[in-house]
């Protein structure tokens, strides 16, 4: 990615996140990521790091319509997806998508345990959330024009616990330095 595109779009979800009443902590910790793919208006996401403790971890995300964060589980971390502004698909898989087939996937909705076939989609309203545990796949986009999405997880790894479909997926992306940053990233220090 280039570090102006990085600019741009750390402008953007700013103006998302207050525009939403979300107001971030004095040094928060960005993330923009295209996943190592190159295209970051397909598959991209924006993140910043609210809580970092050993127990528990806090990340609100921000995403463009239809940019999709590539289907991925998780060894250790379990997780509540939020939709806090817009509206966010996500699909959802009991297992490995080549080995479950449409076997039932339960997860639970705002509390509730909801039951869908491995592969299909599930849709959230702004306030709505879904709690994945780990060996859950799952990929997710926001479909209104943009959305703010919120995370609340056990402890978070990104450099180890993300196990995506798609081999060449990488956590962070390399950076083209054509301009100064804007912020800092978590993958520039």
């Amino acid at each position: 990615m280039k570090r102006s595109e990085i600019n741009n779009v750390f402008r953007d979800a700013s103006a998302c996140f207050a525009a939403n009443g979300w107001h971030l902590p004095p040094n928060p910790r960005w993330d923009v990521t295209d996943f190592g793919l190159g295209d970051f208006d397909a598959f991209g996401l924006t993140l910043v790091n609210l809580a970092e403790e050993v127990e528990y971890c806090e990340k609100l995300m921000y995403a463009r319509k239809d940019q999709v964060t590539p289907a991925h589980t998780h060894q250790a971390k379990k997780e509540d997806i939020i939709c806090r502004a817009g509206e966010l698909t996500l699909r959802l898989w009991a297992g490995h998508p080549d080995e479950v087939g449409d076997a039932p996937c339960t997860v639970n909705v705002c509390g509730e345990p909801r039951t869908i076939p491995s592969g299909e989609t599930l849709v959230l309203s702004a306030g709505e959330r879904v709690t994945l545990c780990p060996g859950t796949y799952h990929a997710f986009w926001v479909s209104s024009e943009e959305g703010v999405i919120g995370e609340v997880s056990t402890a978070n790894d990104d450099a180890n616990d993300n196990f995506f479909l798609n081999p060449d997926i990488g956590r962070f992306p390399e950076v083209e330095e054509d301009e100064d940053r804007a912020v800092t990233l978590l993958s520039d220090t």
